[in-house]
């Protein structure tokens, strides 16, 4: 059996998904979308999903409380594993009042993924990377991989209006993540942890379907 590996690009999967309006697709599992991916002869042997957690004074404490529960169901999957980087404070600025405000800019998401992808290729953990991410930043790590390993297939899978023609050109191959893969790799409304504890999707990721949306 060809053994699959699956590095998600947390926050740019996030944007993808708010882009689309789709908030009612953010109880997402990561291992889902791997399964969902496989072709016949493939098993999903792990799920690497990379984010940050968000500042309590740059997001606000709700939506912390939603991130921490989205990640503790996450956290719970068989062969699943977090990376985290970090946020970056920074200062906003209005140039026509000039006014300026304290933000923050999410790190080291990329370069987490760039060691994993080529490490566990020297570790020979996978046949085939899928690689969700239109981050062009990790056209090196996949031509790193390519060159050093031959054998093994780097495909991209661009999160909902994500796109990079780099990043699709280093790769072996490349498509976009379609709806019915999202909506098919939702965690249950109610998510029972493995010590009985349940987990529920957040109330404002339950937005019914828009009307005539595609």
């Amino acid at each position: 059996m060809t053994r699959v590996m699956t590095y998600i690009d947390g926050f740019n999967l996030y944007y993808g998904l708010r882009s689309k309006g789709w908030k009612r697709y953010y109880w997402l599992n990561p291992r889902q979308i791997g399964v969902e991916l496989l072709e016949p002869g493939q098993r999903l042997v792990g799920t690497r999903y990379f984010t940050a957690a968000v500042k309590p004074d740059g997001a606000g404490p709700e939506n912390c409380q939603r991130q921490n529960t989205y990640l503790n169901a996450i956290g719970c999957e068989p062969d699943t594993e977090i990376r985290f980087g970090h946020y970056l404070a920074k200062q906003g600025k209005c140039f026509k009042c000039k006014a300026t405000w304290p933000t923050y800019e999410e790190k080291k998401t990329d370069v987490n993924i760039s060691v994993a992808l080529l490490g566990d290729a020297v570790d020979d953990l996978y046949d085939v990377a899928l690689l969700i991410s239109g981050d062009s930043d990790l056209v090196p790590p996949i031509q790193a991989v390519r060159l050093r390993f031959p054998s093994k297939r780097i495909i991209v899978v661009f999160p909902p209006n994500r796109h990079s023609n780099e990043l699709g050109k280093a790769a072996n191959a490349s498509f976009g993540l379609g709806r019915k893969v999202i909506a098919d790799s939702q965690f249950p409304d109610a998510y029972t942890r493995p010590d009985g504890f349940v987990l529920h999707r957040p109330a404002n990721w339950a937005d019914p379907p828009t009307p005539g949306e595609p």
